[in-house]
């Protein structure tokens, strides 16, 4: 699928980034794979990393800026966009960074791969997208809407663009078990609430539901990966059983439970053996037999969150996680 493939990844120097292309690398051999992102020291880290292999391209830009987008284009297959303004504290403090970067970077994104004919493009989303309550997950579904809404318009230039979405993926950069694990010295963690869920996702299946979306698509579908969920005490224990905890409150923007899926995407959404895909409800696309495949659809009642979720991750099954990934310096 990725084989003699040219890949562009925007944010490639975060947690995702890195962990795509070290696992694309060992599973496929892409002509070229560019990191686009604006962090030129953390290009410079990975540059050291990459030194021998040639088919790694780092290229200076933002996805603000359209011309250095299109410029960056030239020869590439597949995108992947990674880059977003995602710290909800930070967006709800920020609001015209954040859409800057979330909503008009992912129009620049469009018109960019609509120009280059680019031929398939996946966009990382978020739970915070579905019923959002904050600035972060509102530019997030505006985002989404932008590139489903924009498949119709690409067909012509053989352009196609889906989006995959997560919840919390356990061990990247901001979330709370890397958090946790620099507070161990303090002996006392944080909680904003008790009765908080996440889901857990590695960034191993995160890259893999990318990789999956590509093989996929055809274009305008959102992919949820099925996850379990925890409560955050327990994620916190699985961190150290010995630690204190500090309840301070709800975060601006924050929510107790994740959502990925909401009642009012169930018409639309269909069910397979680890994956959910909700279904553009524009143009009849989700009555698209093509589109559904073997795929079951859902009760019109149903929705995805992290509190109302049967498989549930175990105290011992992140601890164990967190020791191999964590604690031996995996952790990218």
């Amino acid at each position: 699928m990725l084989n003699n493939k040219s890949i562009l990844v925007t944010g490639g120097t975060g947690s995702f980034g890195n962990k795509f292309i070290s696992m694309t690398l060992e599973k496929y051999n892409p002509t070229r794979i560019v990191v686009y992102s604006r962090d030129e020291m953390k290009q410079w880290d990975m540059a050291e990393r990459y030194k021998n292999d040639s088919r790694i391209v780092f290229i200076i830009g933002d996805i603000r800026d359209k011309e250095q987008l299109i410029r960056s284009l030239n020869g590439i297959d597949y995108v992947v966009h990674a880059a977003a303004t995602k710290i909800v504290p930070t967006a709800e403090y920020n609001p015209f960074e954040c859409i800057k970067t979330n909503i008009n970077g992912a129009m620049n994104l469009i018109d960019a791969c609509v120009e280059k004919n680019i031929n398939k493009v996946v966009a990382l989303s978020t739970d915070k997208a579905s019923n959002p309550i904050n600035l972060y997950g509102a530019t997030k579904l505006a985002s989404d809407k932008l590139f489903i809404a924009s498949n119709p318009f690409a067909a012509t230039h053989n352009t196609m663009f889906s989006i995959v979405r997560y919840g919390n993926v356990i061990g990247s950069r901001g979330s709370v078990v890397p958090f946790f694990v620099s507070l161990l010295d303090k002996k006392e963690f944080p909680i904003t609430d008790p009765d908080m869920t996440r889901f857990m996702l590695t960034l191993e299946q995160a890259v893999e539901l990318v990789w999956h979306a590509f093989n996929d698509m055809q274009g305008g579908e959102i992919y949820v990966k099925k996850s379990p969920s925890m409560n955050i005490l327990d994620i916190a224990k699985s961190v150290s059983q010995n630690a204190g905890f500090n309840i301070i409150g709800i975060r601006p923007g924050e929510k107790i439970h994740e959502q990925m899926i909401s009642v009012e995407d169930s018409p639309h959404t269909f069910e397979y053996e680890d994956y959910y895909k909700i279904l553009p409800a524009i143009y009849n696309l989700s009555e698209d037999r093509s589109r559904i495949g073997s795929g079951k659809k859902v009760a019109s009642n149903f929705v995805y969150s992290s509190d109302d979720n049967k498989d549930q991750m175990s105290v011992n099954e992140l601890s164990a996680w967190i020791d191999s990934n964590i604690y031996r310096g995996k952790l990218d």
